[in-house]
């Protein structure tokens, strides 16, 4: 049976989730792609930080084709179940409470509906 040929480095990069921000402490444009690198690239012009951060991904994905490392789940096939655990102090979680019940809600729909407003 013949084997599939490999994907390109260009063609799994754009299947990685990208992000450019400002960065106030830096005072320039960051950009990330959290599945594949801790760091980051930066500049002051956030076209060229995201053409940089394209570049960068694809030269780290083609350096672990070429060690064969395996690369991690693409971040669109990631699947959501609409769960995660929050971890915060005891303070904040009484005022959740108190803040949920004086709105009479449960803590879950109070704390979901700040978050829908947050992002």
């Amino acid at each position: 049976m013949k084997k599939k040929p490999a994907k390109s480095a260009r063609e799994l990069a754009g299947r990685y989730l990208k992000i450019v921000t400002w960065s106030e402490e830096d005072r320039c444009f960051v950009g990330r792609c959290p599945a594949l690198m801790r760091g980051g690239v930066h500049g002051d012009d956030e076209a060229k930080v995201y053409a940089d951060l394209c570049a960068t991904v694809e030269e780290v994905i083609a350096m672990r084709q070429a060690h064969d490392e395996p690369l991690p789940p693409e971040f669109r096939d990631r699947e959501f179940n609409g769960k995660f655990l929050l971890r915060c102090s005891p303070e904040l979680h009484r005022l959740l409470a108190i803040r949920a019940h004086s709105a009479r809600q449960t803590i879950n729909t109070f704390a979901v509906r700040k978050l829908e407003e947050a992002v």
